[in-house]
């Protein structure tokens, strides 16, 4: 058997110190797949006394400054498990390649916004960056980009790219229960942070769908081009008449080629009770890619946590001691091809619309002639009951339009005296 792989581990939190524990309970079956040993021989933390439910053996060099030990350590790759789009992560993650050595890394934000300078730096210093557990977890979608369907062209790229939005819609939609209540218990249960604003406001699930447009499409990172809007709005009233309706909500990411140029987006969706996405409930991931020949594919799988992240660090160094090696995205640095940015307002298709006015005559017609000058349809409503001189919901879909209509719509009935809340608009993408 060959020489073992040394690997140095910056930042000993909930996936470093996962890392080192599924290193050291399946060493045999990883060696064996390797054909070498992978051995811990670095490690970086500040506190060396803290439990991290995992021992630490003491052969292993301990660094309490992690830029030193992607500086000095005697070791093969270095694996970046701190976090950040700046600072120190991408300190370690620069210094390590410069010296020739391989790299893994589950930070999204990170190469959401230097990725590609990252894989030159790599492709020029004959390195490896690997990030399987940057994307979904557990679930080997950046491999399945890469290698599994690398002979098709990628039409579009669909997923539920966060587990903390998908966790509180499936409880809100399971309980009646509104936005706040569950977040609070979501934070509670450690689903969500203390500031868990990257979550709910997109910007997690962002980052990651922005990784998969650059391999879906051979483009360089593009996360200033990138649409987002997160959760906060969505009330319990929407998930309930979704429900009615045949739908359920969910936070999607969407990369899709259109004749404008690629759409980035991230934002809640209603999707068709009968998507197999529809049915992917609490902290899951899943990831839909459609390719020409391959057709649709889908993965499902956890999207975080020790053990799904450490799983995807590890299948990244058993590639690397096996010596497998493909561009960090697919193609060479040189062979990305940078794509225009389709704006969203070109975006087309079916909308849900809820308004929350005031029951009296006359109310109908107004709305409705501002969705007729925008030649706008609407395909259903509901309005439950009657309360006359009351505050009352009345919610619509759409027929496909573009997002440019809906906004001069809107816009326009959000003035009208009788609708007494901002006009509630959720997009319907039939998967």
């Amino acid at each position: 058997m060959m020489k073992s792989l040394k690997i140095a581990v910056a930042g000993l939190g909930t996936v470093g110190a996962g890392l080192v524990k599924l290193l050291a309970d399946n060493a045999g079956i990883i060696a064996a797949r390797s054909g070498r040993a992978i051995e811990v021989a670095a490690v970086s933390a500040r506190d060396r006394s803290k439990d991290r439910g995992v021992a630490i053996p003491d052969s292993v060099v301990w660094y309490e400054d992690a830029a030193v030990m992607a500086a000095e350590a005697d070791v093969d790759v270095v694996v970046e498990v701190i976090g950040g789009s700046d600072g120190i992560a991408k300190q370690v993650v620069e210094t390590a390649l410069a010296r020739g050595l391989s790299v893994v890394t589950a930070n999204k934000a990170l190469l959401a916004h230097h990725g590609t300078q990252l894989a030159k730096l790599a492709e020029d210093k004959g390195a490896a960056l690997a990030f399987e557990a940057a994307v979904a977890g557990g679930i080997p979608i950046i491999k399945a980009l890469k290698e599994g369907l690398a002979g098709n062209s990628i039409a579009q790229v669909t997923g539920i790219l966060n587990g903390t939005c998908n966790y509180i819609l499936t409880t809100m939609r399971e309980t009646g229960r509104d936005f706040a209540d569950v977040l609070a218990e979501a934070q509670a249960l450690g689903y969500a942070e203390a500031d868990p604003s990257f979550d709910i406001d997109g910007v997690d699930a962002a980052h990651k769908l922005c990784i998969l447009t650059s391999l879906a499409f051979a483009t360089p990172v593009d996360f200033q081009s990138m649409h987002v809007e997160g959760i906060r709005h969505i009330s319990a009233v929407d998930i309930e008449f979704a429900e009615k309706l045949g739908y359920r909500i969910k936070l999607l990411g969407i990369a899709r080629k259109t004749e404008l140029g690629v759409e980035q987006r991230v934002h809640p969706c209603m999707v068709p009770v009968r998507a197999p996405i529809a049915r992917v409930d609490g902290v899951f991931n899943a990831v839909v890619a459609e390719g020409d020949f391959v057709g649709r594919s889908i993965y499902e799988g956890r999207g975080a946590g020790a053990g799904p992240t450490a799983s995807a660090v590890a299948a990244d160094l058993v590639d690397i001691a096996r010596g497998c090696r493909t561009p960090t995205f697919g193609v060479p640095v040189a062979a990305l091809s940078p794509l225009p940015a389709a704006p969203m307002t070109a975006r087309q298709g079916a909308y849900y619309m809820r308004l929350m006015v005031l029951d009296r005559p006359g109310v109908l017609a107004d709305v409705s002639a501002a969705l007729r000058d925008e030649q706008v349809s609407v395909e259903q409503m509901i309005q439950p009951g009657r309360a006359p001189g009351e505050t009352v919901p009345m919610v619509m879909t759409l027929h496909d339009t573009t997002e440019a209509a809906m906004e001069r719509a809107v816009a326009r009935i959000g003035t009208l005296a009788a609708v007494v809340e901002p006009p509630r608009i959720i997009r319907i993408e039939n998967l």
